[in-house]
């Protein structure tokens, strides 16, 4: 691996920075205590890092830098659920979302509901959860209809170390959180579940996807479970394949954006299921290594007369037979420029029972932030139109 003169540290795994600090003359152990500082502790000054020599953090201080996203705005809403808007080294906007559940029993999802073979949410209580949702990529290339992020179209590719970035200042926010903040009330009082659903396409760029994971889960990092994290697509075939050669310990959960049981509306919808029918796309769900007691998410949204019909309800369970799965159903939080409407609730109940009756485990995920920039890509969006902003929107 070659390293520029001034080297991230945010942006390599443990095992780089060990390769990397014996480009400088030191021991690989070095590259772990410095990685435990960085990612571990989330300490970016130098000074702090008490455990190495002096002229070791003159050097690099000469060498390093470490904040790759700074935060620009942040919106609060009654729910508890946080915005941020986060600003890349060239002034580019990206999100990355808070959603507090405190649990209890019930219906409604959450991305890691029945993690390593929980019973059923409508059957025993949760536990309270902090879920974090961070974008892989600045815009995004597929054009899906409803998606309000596919109107900034595509910038770049965010690299492991903005993505990880995401989950520092998040982390670091919610560890200043006073108990009686509405996030802290509204769910757990630390970051529980991470999930790659924020802007973009993580499967386009999955190489610094899988970097990004190797560092959220490494023991001296953020240590989180792979089964606390999620994957989720639109649908691009080839990426699933290769997803599924991550090696199972390190492997997270996939979920699959469906959103439609035809290609004539998925086609409408979602472009990218022109290139990949839904044949294509569940042949490659099918083909996924899943190990015991572990599932497929796929997420439904719920787009008033476009893919909530009955007749659309009992295609599903049949498209998805065979498939050890759960549905999430998500009513589509409505953005001005999509020409969509959610909903009612009488109709996503009625889908909703239609699902169980055909056998699938199916859970309605509460639409949050409605109140704040709610749909994935308006706040960003916001930021790059130069429009007005109220940062912060409380009770």
């Amino acid at each position: 691996m070659c390293y520029d003169l001034a080297v991230n540290l945010t942006n390599l795994t443990r095992e780089e920075m060990r390769q990397w600090i014996v480009t400088l003359g030191e021991k690989p152990y070095r590259g772990d205590q410095v990685f435990r500082w960085v990612q571990g502790r989330g300490v970016h000054d130098l000074e702090a890092m008490t455990d190495l020599a002096k002229p070791l953090r003159e050097r690099l201080r000469a060498e390093i830098t470490t904040a790759p996203l700074a935060l620009d705005a942040m919106q609060l809403s009654q729910d508890g659920t946080r915005k941020l808007r986060l600003k890349t080294h060239e002034g580019r906007f990206i999100e990355s979302v808070l959603i507090p559940d405190s649990g209890g029993a019930g219906d409604e999802a959450t991305d890691q509901d029945e993690e390593e073979g929980d019973t059923p949410a409508a059957l025993a209580p949760r536990r309270p959860k902090l879920t974090q949702c961070i974008s892989s990529q600045v815009g995004c290339a597929l054009d899906c209809r409803f998606c309000a992020t596919a109107l900034l179209g595509f910038g770049r590719q965010l690299t492991a170390g903005e993505i990880v970035a995401q989950v520092q200042h998040a982390r670091s926010l919610v560890a200043s959180l006073p108990a009686e903040d509405p996030t802290r009330r509204a769910g757990a009082d630390h970051l529980t579940n991470i999930v790659f659903m924020g802007m973009g396409e993580p499967l386009h760029n999955l190489h610094e996807v899988e970097r990004a994971i190797a560092i959220l889960t490494d023991p001296l990092g953020p240590n989180l479970s792979p089964r606390r994290i999620t994957v989720s697509t639109a649908g691009l075939v080839p990426g699933i394949t290769r997803f599924a050669e991550v090696p199972p310990v390190r492997r997270p959960n996939l979920a699959v954006s469906l959103n439609a049981t035809t290609d004539e509306v998925r086609d409408e919808i979602m472009p990218i299921n022109r290139k990949w029918k839904i044949a294509d796309l569940l042949a490659a769900v099918r083909a996924f290594p899943l190990e015991r007691r572990r599932r497929v998410t796929f997420e439904y949204v719920l787009l008033a007369g476009v893919n909530d019909t009955i007749e659309d309800a009992h295609r599903l369970p049949q498209l998805l037979r065979g498939i050890p799965c759960k549905v999430n159903l998500i009513p589509w939080n409505p953005h001005p420029q999509a020409p969509y409407r959610r909903p009612e609730q009488r109709v996503i109940q009625r889908f909703q029972e239609e699902l169980r009756r055909g056998g699938l485990a199916v859970y309605l995920r509460r639409p949050r932030g409605d109140d704040i920039d709610a749909a994935c890509g308006q706040l960003a969006a916001r930021g790059e139109d130069h429009q007005p902003l109220v940062t912060l929107r409380s009770r």
